[in-house]
Parts: structure tokens; sequence; C-alpha cells
């Protein structure tokens, strides 16, 4: 077997065999890889081969993402994968570790970012859950939302490739406010509004809602429907992918029409924000059914870096003691002094109000949850009293971060 090599562009076919045969996928449709292929950066890839036979692969995309107040660069780790026959050798470790160290070593990325297929791989190598969603599967009998109003605009059905620029302007105007959003360049549109028939599970294609407020296009749902009956009463359901919306009445517009699409009882939506305003609107929450679930994971790669990048709800200045096994630039006391217009964070050798280790920096990294909260793990531990109260304000922001988009 071969230590993890730099693959090259034209290995990207066999590394997507050996991510179907990881991850159960039924065959290889060339619709997929004609779309993901471009998105593929074999320079930020990792290949082992066993005997001339991919066996094991990490990769990351290089996109910024929004955190509290800014974006930042940040290594969207994907496409990781070890052949069934080659667990528990180290093989993940081995990826994980070195990938880890080769972001650190090039210093464009303070962060690194995953959706993780099982919750229990990643914390090991210092990432924390950063981003929960709702995932939502509505029965929507009756479900009333309030009543329309004339400022409400109108609406629209097309299909979503026609309307590719129109949506991305819209979707990078409101992705500054919502931390966990990342940009989207074309390839990344073309990704996200791809539409292969074997991707949609016996539903319909894919379709687009636009809503139209006073100034243009201020709101948009991708969603699919799906046909089901149960004998003669129709039980179809409603597939919703995205909702992006600049106004409350755009907001409303939209969800109005998916709860009530014709000869439908259901609708899903896993990828609902925690703060999701739907739960406050629908005269019975109770029949959306959310239940929480793991989104994004953060792995904070440069902690001087990332803390200085991110913006603070209130005014902070303390110091942190942080461990990291794995990254030990990382481990020491860090002086951080901001808040909601900028930050700065320098090493200090003044005594430390907060200790944490980098996992629990991850966690908080975008606002979803608080140092009062991680106190509970152990993982954070207050050394100064009353650094608590001060310093949980400081972590928050005025909107939960939202996981959207798996990459």
């Amino acid at each position: 077997m071969t230590d993890a090599v730099v693959p090259r562009a034209e290995d990207f076919d066999e590394i997507a065999a050996l991510l179907a045969l990881a991850f159960h996928h039924v065959g290889l449709d060339p619709a997929v890889q004609e779309v993901e292929r471009p998105l593929f950066e074999p320079e930020r890839s990792l290949l082992v081969r066993d005997g001339g036979t991919a066996v094991a692969h990490a990769a990351a995309f290089s996109r910024d993402l929004a955190v509290p107040g800014v974006d930042v660069p940040a290594a969207h780790v994907t496409m990781v994968a070890v052949a069934p026959t080659h667990r528990r050798r180290g093989l993940l470790t081995g990826l994980m570790r070195r990938q880890l160290r080769e972001i650190r070593d090039a210093g464009r990325e303070p962060v690194a970012v995953l959706w993780a297929s099982e919750g229990r791989i990643y914390p090991r190598f210092g990432y924390g859950s950063a981003a929960q969603r709702l995932m939502l599967a509505a029965d929507t009998t009756g479900l009333r939302l309030p009543a329309p109003t004339p400022a409400e605009g109108t609406l629209r059905l097309a299909r979503p490739a026609a309307h590719r620029h129109e949506l991305a302007r819209l979707y990078e105007r409101t992705r500054a406010d919502r931390p966990g959003w990342s940009r989207r360049d074309e390839r990344w549109w073309a990704y996200v509004l791809a539409d292969a028939k074997s991707g949609r599970g016996g539903a319909t294609e894919r379709r687009v809602l636009l809503h139209e407020g006073p100034d243009g296009l201020d709101g948009y749902a991708l969603y699919r429907t799906k046909e089901g009956w149960a004998g003669e009463v129709p039980r179809g359901e409603v597939q919703v992918g995205e909702v992006v919306a600049a106004t409350p009445e755009a907001y409303l517009a939209l969800w109005r029409l998916l709860l009530t699409v014709d000869l439908t009882r259901r609708l899903s939506f896993p990828v609902a924000a925690v703060d999701e305003p739907l739960l406050r609107l629908v005269d019975e929450p109770r029949q959306l059914a959310p239940q929480l679930a793991d989104g994004l994971w953060v792995r904070v790669v440069d902690v001087p870096t990332a803390l200085a990048a991110r913006r603070y709800a209130t005014d902070v200045d303390v110091v942190i003691e942080v461990t990291d096994e794995l990254l030990p630039e990382n481990t020491g006391r860090w002086r951080l002094v901001g808040g909601p217009t900028g930050a700065e964070c320098t090493a200090t050798t003044a005594p430390a109000a907060l200790a944490c280790d980098v996992r629990a920096l991850g966690e908080l990294y975008l606002g979803g949850t608080t140092p009062a909260a991680l106190t509970a793990t152990g993982r954070v531990r207050e050394l100064l009293p009353n650094t608590l109260p001060t310093l949980t304000p400081a972590f928050t922001w005025h909107r939960a971060p939202s996981p959207m988009e798996v990459f």
C-alpha cells in the first residue's frame, strides 16, 4: 500500500467509484459526474492506493463561508471515504491529520468545515458541531398561515436554470446575514441546480418558485413534488430544498404556496434553520414535526486568525487558554479583544479567564451555542469568576447559523 499522494484530474472517475462504494450509491450517473467534475480540486485531494486500486481519499473545496459579521476562507472538507476492505487500518486518521496540517501550513484558511456522515468520526480531529438544523416532516392538512396582505407581491413558477443569475444575486444578497452559508460561483450554482433523474427518488423535476416584490425578485424556493395516494385520497408530498427570502412578505408568500399545493398532504424540509420563522407562523407548529440534527462541523485551524476574523455581538476582552493535540501551534493563551465592528487576537502570558479545547472553539465559532452551554461538557472551564455571563452574549449572533447546502 502506498502513502497518500496528490491525485490527478483524470483520477476523478476512480475516486467517484470509491465514494459510490463507501456510501452505497447505485452506480455512477454520468449526468451527476458532469456537474461534480468541475468542482474537484485534485491539488487539494489526498489519495491512497493499494496495488493500484484507490482505497482511501479525502479532499477539500476552496470556498468562502459566512460567519458572524463577515466571510472567511474555509476549507470545505469533502469526498472522504475508505474502502470496506481497508477499514481499521488508520487510513482515515492519516488522511485527516495530514489534511489539517496542509491547511494550516498553507495559511489561507483559518477554519475547515464539513458535513459528517457519522457524528462520532470527526470530534477526534477537533471538529465541533457548529450549526444544527431542523428536519421538518409536516402534515399540511389544515395547517394555516396568517392571511395574505396586499404587500406580498406576486408568485410565479419557473425552471431554475433559466433564472440562475437572478437566484445567485438574491442568494448573495441574503447570505451575508446568515452564518453557515457558503459562497457559490458559477460551478457551484450549476451543481446546486443540477437535476439528474437518478437523484429525484421518484419525485418530479426541480422547480423554482419566485416571489417578486416592489423592487423585483426578493424570494425563491427550490422544491419538488411526489405523487402519493391512500386509496382515492391524495397523499402527495412537497419536498423543499431551500428557501431564500429577503423580506418577511416574500417568506410568508412562498411558504403559503408550498404548504397548500393541490393533491399534497405532506411536506419535507430537511435543512430548516433552528430559528426558522415558519415555526412561529403556522397555527399548529407541532404538525411540522421538527427533529433536531447536526449539520455543519467546524474545525478551527488557526486560532488567532479565526477568532480575529469573525465579529462579536457585544464587546469582549478575554484571555482564553486553548489546547489542540493535532495542531500544537494553537495551544496556548490568546487574548481576544473585539466587538461588532472588528476584533484582534494575540498570544499572551496573562492569566486565562477561560480554558477550552479546540473542538469547543469550533462549536462556538458560528454562534450556534455559547460558552456557558459548553461548560457542562467539560470542554469549557471558567477560570476567573463571572467570565461566562459577560462572554456568553459576545459569542452569540442575531441569527442562528444555518447549514443549508450539503457539499
